[in-house]
C-alpha cells in the first residue's frame, strides 16, 4: 500500500465526501450554489455566483493544512513529496491571488473542519461571515415557505 492511499490517492475531482458534507451544510443554511465553474481559474468546488464567492474544498494532506494531523509528509521519496506538495501550495496562492483579482471573495474549507456537521456549520458560519455574508436562515430551522394545509 502507498504512503498516500489513505489520504486519497488519485484525488478525485468532485463530489468527494468532504465536498458532499459541505454542500449540505450550505443548502441547509438556505445557500443556493454552482458546482466546478469553469469560467473561474482553478475550478472552484462550489460558487455562490450572486455573492461572487467561491469556495474550494482543500483536502488536508495535499494542500498542507498546517498543524493537522492528516498533513503528514510520507517517509519514502521525500525529495517528490516535498516538490509536489510546494507546487500544490504555490498552485492554490496563485489561483486564488487570481480569483480574488477577478473580484471575487474565496472560502477555503479543509477536510478536517467536514468530519462533523455542527463543527462544519459553524466554520462556514464564521467563514462567511468573515467574507461579510449573512445566512439566509438560522441553522437547524425549518423551512418557512412551505404552509401545511389544514384538514
Amino acid at each position: 500500500m502507498s504512503a498516500a492511499r489513505g489520504h486519497g490517492a488519485s484525488p478525485k475531482g468532485k463530489d468527494t465526501k468532504p465536498e458532499m458534507a459541505v454542500r449540505r451544510v450550505l443548502h441547509r443554511l438556505g445557500f443556493r450554489f454552482r458546482l466546478q465553474r469553469c469560467d473561474l481559474p482553478g475550478r472552484a468546488d462550489m460558487v455562490l455566483p450572486g455573492r461572487r464567492v467561491a469556495i474550494f474544498v482543500h483536502r488536508c494532506f495535499w494542500h498542507r493544512h498546517p498543524d493537522c494531523r492528516r498533513a503528514t509528509t510520507p517517509k519514502t521519496r521525500v525529495d517528490f513529496w516535498r516538490a509536489k506538495f510546494e507546487a500544490n501550495a504555490a498552485r492554490d496562492e496563485r489561483v486564488e491571488g487570481e480569483i480574488v483579482a477577478a473580484g471575487w471573495k474565496v472560502l477555503i474549507v479543509w477536510e478536517c473542519q467536514t468530519k462533523k456537521p455542527e463543527d462544519l456549520t459553524a466554520a462556514l458560519l464564521a467563514g462567511l461571515a468573515a467574507l461579510g455574508i449573512s445566512c439566509r436562515r438560522s441553522p437547524g430551522s425549518q423551512d418557512t415557505r412551505t404552509t401545511p394545509i389544514e384538514p
